[in-house]
């Protein structure tokens, strides 16, 4: 496995990160989650992104 597939397979598995002091949270953690918290996250694959 190269170095960029572990890469990725890291940032999907990712959770959350930090970004500017505040925690971002992943796709991959809405959907580990489950449901839509409907705040308009950045990476919400449930369609209820801020506009």
């Amino acid at each position: 496995m190269s170095k960029t597939e572990k890469k990725e397979i890291e940032k999907k598995e990712t959770l959350f990160y930090y970004e500017n002091g505040l925690m971002v949270f992943t796709e991959a953690y809405h959907l580990k989650r489950g449901y839509c918290c409907n705040s308009g996250c950045r990476h919400c694959p449930y369609g209820n992104k801020k506009k």
